[in-house]
């Protein structure tokens, strides 16, 4: 075993694991996916530390912990059609899971679709999740997000039915906002 196989195993087992992450096809995919990979090179050793390395200016990986349990929080199915928004990790774990993935970084021009994924899911905190993002989730799909308001946030699951959107909250995460969607200032007494 080479020793990014090494550490791959490693984050699994000691970052995964113990944060009650029960998904196999998760774990899975995580022992099998060069996290380095999405990385720049002077990076890369930073792949399976417990920290949000930057993959691109004002861009970062979740935490193996934080986004192997938004994973897990969004339940992904075999055959369903994702959004991966600024998650290039995330997209490739939901690919391993048999899901099909479309990426989107946030910033084009373009808008994604009204109703025509699944799963949206997003490697960083928004202060508020845009409304086109929910607008992108099929009747009974989902949004796996963090929202922060603060120092801290929460992982929040919006689940859209024929009535409307639901809000399940999951577990508490602080990762880095996404360039533009952090809490806007206002004044207040």
């Amino acid at each position: 075993m080479d020793d990014t196989a090494a550490a791959r195993l490693n984050m699994v087992e000691s970052q995964v694991r113990t944060a009650d992450v029960t998904d196999l096809r998760i774990q899975d995919a995580m022992r099998r996916i060069a996290r380095e990979a999405f990385l720049p090179a002077d990076r890369a050793y930073l792949a399976y530390a417990d920290v949000e390395p930057e993959y691109a200016p004002g861009r970062r990986l979740l935490r193996p912990r934080d986004v192997a349990k938004l994973l897990q929080l969004a339940a992904p199915v075999a055959g369903e059609t994702a959004l991966a928004i600024a998650a290039p990790y995330a997209a490739a774990l939901l690919e391993a899971c048999g899901v099909a993935v479309t990426r989107f970084d946030g910033e084009a021009p373009d808008q994604p679709p009204p109703g025509a994924f699944d799963l949206v899911i997003s490697e960083g905190a928004v202060a508020e999740v845009p409304a086109t993002w929910l607008a992108a989730v099929a009747v009974g799909g989902r949004a796996a997000v963090i929202e922060r308001r603060g120092p801290a946030g929460r992982a929040v699951l919006h689940v859209r039915t024929a009535e409307g959107l639901g809000r399940r909250e999951g577990f508490d995460a602080a990762p880095p906002y996404l360039p533009g969607l952090e809490p806007q200032a206002g004044f207040a007494f």
